[in-house]
């Protein structure tokens, strides 16, 4: 019994180490069965391991169809040319039916147009090249040829007219659209459909589009996966307008089986990249027994060649009137912004800004009136000044207005207008941009002539700590009333400067009679002692309070609306030195600063002396002892 015992156990030991020891050839292919669609390619991977001898190995392939009693078929053969049968030798010679390596040990069948007669079972054999006979070496699969049910047809979309989604149209930039096209399959295995829209050519700065496209340039803009999930073309910009909700797509059920399932492309506002031809492509896939997903039918289908025309080409942008206007200051004036070449299908936002020219080449912003009907001043005096507004009054018409225009309204004034498509904010990039001509704008005032003399107030010597005062006496030659602003400017002394600056300004008396002031810590006023006289105080002056003085004097007009108005003419007067004088008190602290010092003088060389005759006749004292 314990004979026995070991026998079996030393037999299963020697099994064990056979099967560890041993190399078997052994051959793969997918399990099945594989369900594919007839006219559709079929492609099965098979492999061989465990083998000896060369690395590349040989493959022979054989259909057993069903009913035909077992007996194979030789369909193709890669160490034999002449291996296939009959029903497949023309198919080999056409290479529709070919084998195609992978590597040396795995190739793939390869059927470019899957036929009702391909259905049976496929083996996969491959001829030995090892020292002894072990291991499988064919695999088997059987397939199942399905008939062709898939259907994709173009629809004309219902919320859109037939000319938005038929053949070849050219819609203006901005305008949206959508393409629909309807799909459908009859299957008795459980299949799933994926719908992808694509568009070909195109793709350029000015979007023109070729009927058929380039032929390379394919570009996917969005799918609805087998999954059902949205997935929009990756790595490109309608990856990003479907985040920004530009780009969508849709699936309707249709009212019966026949009609099918309806997918919608929706593109909210088309841009020139989007010019292209568009297609439909629809997938059908099965799922393997092994788990994998495979394509086994798709279909295609054209949805229209669309070009579209990029606002750039037809936006327009004019002023009126035209070339120069001169008015009498005190005139209303108004300044029109045409813009044309926008269709209404676009949608689009106009954002519209006046221009006025400075010298220099600088410009300033009048004003800007945003595509949410807001207006802007950048030139707040404009409407201080006469009043002033920025009104659409029609389509593409903006108007500049001045109730009553001044001087300082003089210049040249452009309309700048950026075009927003879609639902781009006034702070993207416009899809256009423009500006008009100049129109020269020039209000004539009647001949001025004022002169200004300064000078110092009479009063005591310009002491620290009192107060002076300087006064700006002034003279206007003008037809109609006029006003004055006189601006107080001081500078400081620097010796050899034949010319002084503008200065610093220290306050303004303006011509309604108020007032601003500018000091840094001086405490200063203005007045108007006299019509024609306008005086500066400076209270508790110090020395910071040293420099030159000078005024500088405005001439504002009144309008025949009875507003003023700064005519432009103005006048500086002379300088005027202002040196502080140091008070009598102050100087008597020199003698006793003076006394003070002399005292300690005195009184140190005392103690030195007394110190130094102590000293010496304790010295004599010592060498008498």
């Amino acid at each position: 019994m314990a004979a026995s015992r070991e026998a079996m156990l030393s037999c299963v030991l020697l099994l064990l180490w056979a099967a560890a020891v041993c190399v078997c050839r052994e051959v793969f292919l997918p399990p099945g069965p594989l369900y594919r669609v007839a006219g559709f390619p079929l492609s099965l991977p098979c492999s061989v391991s465990g083998y000896e001898g060369s690395r590349t190995q040989d493959f022979e392939w054989f259909l057993y169809r069903m009913g035909s009693g077992g007996h194979p078929i030789g369909v193709i053969s890669t160490r034999d040319r002449g291996f296939p049968y009959a029903p497949f030798l023309e198919r080999v010679k056409e290479g529709e039916v070919r084998v195609e390596r992978d590597s040396g040990d795995a190739v793939r069948l390869v059927i470019q147009r899957l036929r009702a007669e391909d259905q049976g079972t496929w083996e996969c054999y491959t001829p030995s090249t090892d020292s002894r006979y072990l291991g499988n070496y064919s695999a088997k699969v059987p397939v199942r040829v399905i008939p062709d049910s898939l259907k994709v047809n173009h629809t004309p979309t219902p919320q859109a007219p037939p000319s938005r989604s038929l053949g070849s149209q050219s819609l203006p930039e901005g305008v949206g659209l959508e393409l629909t096209c309807a799909a459908s399959v009859k299957s008795e295995q459980h299949t799933h459909l994926s719908v992808t829209f694509v568009v070909q050519g195109g793709g350029g700065a000015r979007g023109v589009a070729r009927e058929g496209g380039s032929g390379h340039d394919v570009r996917d803009i969005i799918s609805i996966g087998r999954d059902l999930g949205v997935y929009p073309g990756r790595g490109g910009v309608y990856e990003r307008r479907y985040a920004e909700g530009g780009v969508s797509v849709e699936k309707r059920r249709g009212q019966s089986e026949e009609e099918g399932d309806f997918y919608s492309l929706r593109i909210e506002s088309l841009q020139p990249s989007d010019s292209g031809t568009y297609f439909c492509k629809v997938s059908q896939w099965i799922h393997d027994p092994e788990g994998s997903w495979e394509r086994i039918a798709q279909r295609t289908v054209g949805l229209g060649n669309v070009v579209v025309q990029p606002i750039t080409d037809s936006l327009s942008v004019s002023v009126s009137p035209q070339g120069e206007v001169s008015l009498p200051a005190g005139s209303p004036l108004s300044l029109s912004c045409e813009v044309g070449g926008l269709s209404p299908a676009s949608r689009p936002s106009v954002l519209v800004q006046w221009l006025r020219g400075l010298s220099g080449g600088a410009e300033l912003a009048v004003a800007r009136l945003g595509p949410d009907g807001v207006v802007t001043w950048g030139d707040g005096d404009v409407v201080r000044r006469g009043g002033a507004s920025l009104e659409k009054e029609a389509e593409g018409r903006y108007t500049l207005r001045f109730y009553s225009a001044h001087p300082a309204d003089s210049g040249v004034y452009r309309c700048a207008v950026s075009v927003y498509t879609g639902q781009a904010p006034p702070t993207g990039t416009p899809a256009a941009s423009q500006r008009s001509r100049g129109v020269n704008v020039s209000l004539r005032t009647k001949a001025v002539t004022v002169t200004a003399q300064a000078g110092l107030a009479p009063g005591p010597p310009l002491n620290r700590g009192h107060t002076f005062s300087l006064l700006c006496n002034i003279s206007i030659a003008m037809t109609g009333p006029a006003q004055a602003e006189v601006k107080w400017l001081v500078m400081p002394v620097r010796e050899g400067e034949e010319e002084p600056g503008e200065g610093r300004l220290l306050a303004v008396l303006r011509h309604d009679g108020t007032s601003r002031l500018y000091s840094n810590g001086s405490d200063v006023s203005v007045d108007r002692p006299a019509p024609s006289s306008y005086r500066l105080r400076i209270h508790r002056a110090g020395q910071e309070d040293q420099g030159l003085y000078r005024c500088k004097v405005e001439v504002w007009g009144m309008d025949q609306h009875g507003g003023w108005f700064n005519t432009g003419a103005h006048s500086h007067s002379n300088t005027v030195r202002v040196y502080m004088y140091s008070l009598a008190s102050d100087l008597l602290f020199i003698p006793i600063i003076v006394g003070v010092a002399t005292a300690v003088f005195v009184g140190v060389v005392i103690v030195a002396s007394v110190t130094c005759c102590f000293m010496n006749r304790l010295a004599r004292k010592g060498s008498r002892k």
